[in-house]
């Protein structure tokens, strides 16, 4: 008898996950994706080192995915960060964790990885089938593909849904699935930009000479919520670590009202220290050379402090301690999903089985940022999509029985 075949649509992390473990199991994979090659989006994750997870205690390390945790704990558990660093290893691969408790492939590159994983499914018997666009389902049940030799029409005994969510689109996944998901009854929470920048109103002068400057070790709050890390100035306002782990905070406040973030340009310095040092600084100096000799501020830093301050820059050394510890930003709006790092909301998780099966549909699971999850950057994101993609693989050989 032959093997049975499954489809998984979309050759990113999430998918390539799934057609490994499943032609792992014997299974005839069939593997689609509507780009040229396959994993884009990873290879340009890579190019900032490739932060494939993240090394700290298991509980801290569930607690990231917000209120999907428990949703996404069982795949988390299955398949941990552990099993994501042998994993590599075993492609030849090894890995090391960063001073962050970042986890990172020595080569620090994602396409070495890539080259040794494809070459693995290559053999496991995998077929990919590259531009391939998906359509959804024709009216018997078949899935429906739009290809360079016309439209195909496919048969297959369970299918995996790894499409993506919707950010950088021009890579791969751009959201169009969620027209056709719903179109056949399931429930899908509209796709927003998650780790994105956000906008303020710089001056014009600001703007063009601090565009570009990294601010290292501050502190960002929004609400109650605080995160320390690096951030960057960009010409429409903030980008960076801190930023996107606060995306999720930063989103809701938004949906509020007018909102205003704060930075803290020297949170390992006591604010009584700062305004000592303020005090204790010759009159003479100037206001730029004040802020790098007693605050210890980088030239961007200080910029920041004469552009939240204007023309009311304070004399006072302690309203200035307090303004160098909170910098006022007044929020204009967040980035938009085609530059976010990822894509909040997706699939309902009330569709979703535990085995990753779509309620409406029988024999079509889904994993990845298709289903409604976000994360901040660390290698959450990565992880998550791995973990789903191997869960949503042991649902259809649990299905199947194989």
């Amino acid at each position: 008898m032959a093997p049975a075949s499954i489809a998984v649509i979309g050759a990113g992390p999430a998918g390539l996950a799934a057609a490994e473990r499943l032609s792992a199991a014997g299974l005839a994979v069939q593997l689609y994706d509507r780009m040229p090659s396959p994993a884009r989006k990873f290879l340009m994750a890579g190019r900032g080192g490739l932060n494939l997870t993240h090394s700290e205690p298991r509980d801290l390390f569930l607690s990231r995915y917000g209120d999907a945790a428990p949703r996404l704990e069982g795949a988390l558990r299955t398949f941990q960060p552990e099993d994501l660093r042998r994993w590599a290893a075993d492609l030849g691969e090894p890995t090391f964790v960063g001073s962050s408790g970042r986890v990172f492939p020595e080569s620090f590159k994602a396409s070495p990885l890539l080259r040794a994983w494809l070459a693995r499914l290559t053999t496991q018997g995998v077929h990919l089938h590259p531009r391939h666009s998906w359509n959804g389902w024709t009216d018997d049940g078949r899935l429906s593909f739009t290809t360079p030799d016309g439209p195909l029409d496919v048969t297959a005994d369970a299918t995996i849904l790894a499409l993506g969510g919707a950010s950088w689109p021009r890579l791969g996944s751009d959201g169009g699935w969620v027209a056709r998901v719903r179109e056949v009854g399931v429930s899908v929470h509209d796709l927003t930009a998650a780790n994105m920048g956000v906008h303020l109103a710089w001056s014009d002068l600001f703007r063009e000479r601090f565009a570009g400057t990294p601010l290292k070790r501050i502190a960002l709050t929004c609400g109650r919520d605080s995160v320390r890390g690096e951030a960057v100035i960009t010409a429409e306002g903030l980008e960076g670590g801190v930023v996107y782990a606060l995306s999720r905070t930063i989103r809701a406040a938004l949906r509020h009202g007018p909102t205003t973030l704060r930075i803290d340009l020297r949170p390992d310095l006591p604010l009584e220290t700062l305004h000592a040092r303020l005090t204790a600084a010759p009159k003479k100096l100037s206001f730029a050379n004040l802020m790098r000799k007693a605050a210890g501020l980088s030239l961007g830093a200080a910029g920041l402090v004469r552009e939240a301050a204007g023309a009311d820059r304070p004399g006072d050394p302690m309203a200035l301690a307090q303004l160098i510890k909170a910098v006022p930003l007044p929020l204009t709006g967040a980035a938009g999903i085609t530059r976010a790092i990822s894509s909040a909301g997706g699939i309902a998780w009330d569709e979703i089985c535990p085995d990753y099966q779509l309620k409406h549909k029988p024999g079509v699971f889904a994993c990845g940022e298709m289903l409604d999850w976000d994360a901040p950057t660390g290698g959450y994101l990565l992880q998550a999509c791995f973990s789903t993609g191997r869960a949503a693989a042991e649902g259809v050989i649990a299905y199947l029985g194989a």
